[in-house]
């Protein structure tokens, strides 16, 4: 996908704040932080939202949840807490259209959260 942000960011064509890098998924700090840790993790293989995954595809998805307690420690989240959330569509919230996940935490989170 040539124009999509995050098909940029996992070809380095666009510059990115990296935190982790396999050869299935990539995690970034997000250029406009909702909380003191807001870090995106992206399967590097495209997918436009939740909705485009197959079965085939599962293992990728539990490949990306099984980083967030790697991130979350490595980010001093663990004892604290922190929020994972994918948006899916534009009422989820959804801006890019490259599926990621969401990080966030160092602060209280509320709820509802929007």
């Amino acid at each position: 996908m040539n124009n999509c942000l995050f098909c940029q960011v996992v070809t380095k064509e666009i510059p990115s704040k990296l935190v982790y890098e396999d050869d299935r998924a990539l995690a970034f700090q997000d250029i406009h932080p909702q909380a003191p840790v807001h870090l995106l993790l992206i399967p590097k293989k495209h997918f436009d939202t939740m909705l485009d995954i197959q079965p085939a595809d599962l293992s990728l998805l539990t490949h990306l949840m099984e980083l967030i307690p790697k991130l979350a420690k490595e980010h001093g989240l663990a004892k604290s807490g922190f929020r994972t959330v994918i948006n899916t569509g534009s009422n989820g919230g959804q801006t890019v259209y490259h599926l990621h996940l969401h990080l966030i935490g160092g602060r209280q989170m509320t709820w509802p959260p929007g």
